[in-house]
């Protein structure tokens, strides 16, 4: 648009030169104004106003004062096989991240804000149509060159093209790019409301197009990639181990982005075989921090002298993103699970309640939205507002949108269980299924009700069983399979499963992701994540309308409809969630007393010198306890 206003005024002064004043003023009357365009900005909120205005000196969350130094040792399970985090293949190295710098950097105390890193400057007009990246003259990449429009237009081609299929989703709507100069550089939206395409711009990695001249970029590698970040990859042991260093001259360690943050000097992953042994290493001293995800682990697997005295600490970290949702999620690509009744009969045979006080502790939450512990989530009936956004979708969607609150089933006694089970048959029945010699079939082919649960941790198996066990009583012959880490990566990658346990983070914006999870385009797209394989015009509409929300008002709005219109889909059996984040440590280390809304993040902690050397002689005395005990035992 704005291309276009600039050749008509340029077109309307050659006329003036060519045919004089009076010429040029008869046609001035027909030369638009320019849209306005916002000044050069130091970042870009989503909806309203940024909380950290052009003079900010670090983010509140931080401490800026923070110390340098020490080492933090974090443990890893399975393996991995590449240091290019950015294609389909191969199973990245933990923390290879950090290497690469981004275009701007979001902060963790508001729901969607970007503030320019590897950008100086950011220029967008009222209606988003475009944006203008101004880069740092100053940054640079690990070898010392210059970071510039080229390398941002190297990489957002390259992961167009070669990238894992997630990019083509979530910068799909991106029509042109322009380098305007070796540190401006634009991008051109296609038509349509999109609010949200400046910020997910701010969020492309900038990689290196001289290092990558001549190289296979959609193949996995263990050569280190050249990266700008704070750390870069000091030595690794494939598989097995990586490391990484601060970097000493890392160009952008005083930006007030950064302030406070990437303290440690080293930072080094170990692999292990599975979470138990992880666990083992951790209580033994062999790393330091550990994020628990398991609540039995949690209540159960801890328990040892460092806790007891204090050296080791289990602390939950409230936040206030949503939860997302994990849940057992139908392919249904499957015959058997393309029909929304029967998908809704099944989950009736999952008995939360159960689990939760037999097999969690009750620790958690049930999950009823895709968007639990936050305002985005859908509760009661559909408002006026979400009312309008439906409507022309009755027919279309499912009726219970407009007339009931989704509820899962609940059960928690044999005898609301048996009730679900009895609910979940008269279900079956109204969609054809019927009990043959205790065998589950399709009343008109025979075919049996037989799949498969395609795990990949085994700690998951203790929760499936009995699930499977209720589902057997409804005559389905369900069973599970636990497999490696890459096994089930090429499976589900394939969409090769009949069920899985999946998991889609959300955010307090979301936006064009939501293509990438239930898009109908994205359904039949291998690498993708629309694991149920949705294919539906009328949510592929209400994902549009969502990223089109003018103000935070009519995201909330938007929302909460599409949240609806999955729920009642039946695509998963919600699992659940917990409000906080578990996180077991060895008190060496400070952080700062305030947690941000999205949850507190290692990059925030420091090396403390003094708690660690409290830490390294209690392991020492307790090392000594054990060994005096042990043989004293064996006397």
């Amino acid at each position: 648009m704005a291309a276009r206003f600039r050749h008509l005024t340029a077109a309307l002064v050659l006329a003036g030169m060519l045919l004089g004043p009076a010429a040029a003023r008869a046609a001035e009357p027909a030369a638009k104004a320019p849209p306005p365009v916002a000044p050069p900005a130091h970042g870009l909120a989503m909806h309203g106003d940024l909380k950290y205005g052009p003079g900010f000196t670090h983010f509140d969350y931080v401490n800026p004062s923070a110390p340098k130094g020490g080492t933090l040792k974090l443990g890893a399970t399975g393996t991995f096989d590449s240091l290019n985090p950015f294609i389909l293949k191969g199973a990245n190295a933990a923390g290879v991240g950090q290497t690469f710098d981004t275009l701007a950097t979001a902060s963790q105390d508001e729901p969607f804000s970007e503030y320019g890193l590897v950008a100086k400057t950011m220029e967008t007009p009222p209606d988003r149509s475009w944006i203008i990246f101004t880069l740092r003259p100053e940054a640079r990449f690990h070898d010392g060159r210059p970071i510039t429009t080229e390398d941002v237009e190297f990489t957002f081609n390259t992961l167009i093209k070669k990238g894992h299929p997630f990019y083509r989703f979530y910068f799909g709507s991106v029509a042109k790019v322009e380098k305007l100069g070796p540190h401006r550089i634009k991008f051109t939206f296609k038509p349509g409301d999109n609010r949200e395409l400046p910020l997910i711009l701010g969020q492309l990695p900038v990689l290196p197009a001289h290092f990558w001249k001549g190289k296979e970029f959609d193949q996995t590698t263990l050569a280190p990639t050249l990266g700008s970040g704070p750390y870069k990859i000091k030595e690794l042991e494939p598989g097995r181990s990586i490391t990484y260093e601060r970097v000493a001259d890392y160009w952008g360690k005083d930006l007030a982005v950064n302030k406070g943050q990437n303290n440690f000097e080293i930072i080094r992953y170990d692999y292990y075989r599975d979470d138990t042994v992880a666990i083992e290493a951790l209580k033994k001293g062999e790393f330091d921090v550990r994020e628990e995800n398991n609540s039995k682990e949690w209540a159960t697997a801890y328990d040892s002298p460092a806790i007891r005295e204090g050296l080791l600490i289990k602390k939950l970290f409230p936040h206030q993103r949503p939860t997302g949702m994990q849940g057992f999620t139908f392919n249904t690509r499957r015959w058997m699970f393309r029909d929304r009744r029967v998908r809704w009969a099944l989950a009736h045979a999952f008995d939360f309640e159960w689990s939760n006080r037999n097999l969690f502790f009750g620790a958690y939450s049930r999950t009823k939205s895709y968007f639990s512990n936050s305002e985005l989530a859908s509760r009661g009936l559909p408002s006026p507002q979400e009312l309008a956004l439906l409507e022309p979708y009755r027919g279309q969607i499912p009726d219970e949108v407009f007339t009931r609150e989704y509820q899962p089933p609940s059960a928690g006694t044999n005898a609301k269980l048996r009730a679900n089970l009895l609910k979940a048959l008269e279900i079956l029945k109204s969609a054809g299924w019927v009990v043959r010699d205790g065998k589950l079939v399709e009343e008109k082919s025979g075919r049996k009700m037989v799949f498969e649960v395609l795990l990949l941790s085994p700690a998951f198996q203790r929760i499936v069983g009995p699930f499977i066990y209720n589902l057997r009583r409804l005559g389905i012959e369900a069973s599970m399979r636990t497999v490696d880490t890459s096994q089930y990566q090429n499976r589900v990658r394939a969409f090769d499963f009949d069920m899985i346990v999946g998991n889609w983070g959300q955010s307090l914006s979301p936006g064009n992701e939501q293509r990438s999870y239930w898009n109908s385009r994205n359904a039949d797209e291998q690498g993708g994540r629309n694991y149920a394989g949705i294919k539906s015009k009328a949510v592929d509409e209400l994902i549009e309308k969502l990223i089109a929300a003018p103000d935070r008002r009519a995201l909330v709005t938007r929302t909460r409809a599409l949240d609806r219109v999955l729920l009642w889909g039946h695509y998963v059996i919600p699992n659940w969630h917990i409000k906080s984040d578990r996180f077991a440590f060895w008190d060496k280390f400070g952080r700062p007393p305030k947690v941000p809304l999205q949850g507190t993040s290692l990059s925030l902690w420091w090396f403390d010198k003094e708690k660690a050397a409290r830490i390294n002689a209690g392991q020492s005395n307790l090392k000594a306890t054990a060994q005096g005990g042990s043989g004293g035992g064996s006397r």
